[in-house]
């Protein structure tokens, strides 16, 4: 049985996660008021991001820069910027 969570990035009800992918409060919130879909959107942005910028998750600064876009692009509805990268859009 899945659960359903309003999602805030969708604003609508999705399938929720189906375990917390995220330690501590943000975690809570994210396991809470993030869907599937939301989260799948997020892992191409942060993989997006990881590459681009040449992340390294073993360093305290970048993870935090991660969470900060993280935050930003689930919850503040600001889509993450990456230089020089341009999304295709359809005609």
């Amino acid at each position: 049985m899945s659960r359903t969570v309003f999602c805030a990035f969708l604003n609508q009800e999705a399938e929720g996660l189906d375990f917390q992918l995220y330690p501590g409060e943000l975690g809570k919130r994210i396991f809470d008021s993030i869907s599937k879909p939301a989260w799948a959107e997020w892992i191409k942005k942060q993989t997006m991001l990881v590459n681009e910028k040449k992340l390294n998750m073993m360093n305290p600064e970048h993870r935090q820069l991660l969470e900060t876009e993280m935050v930003n692009f689930l919850f503040e509805g600001k889509d993450v910027v990456i230089e020089g990268y341009v999304p295709i859009v359809a005609e």
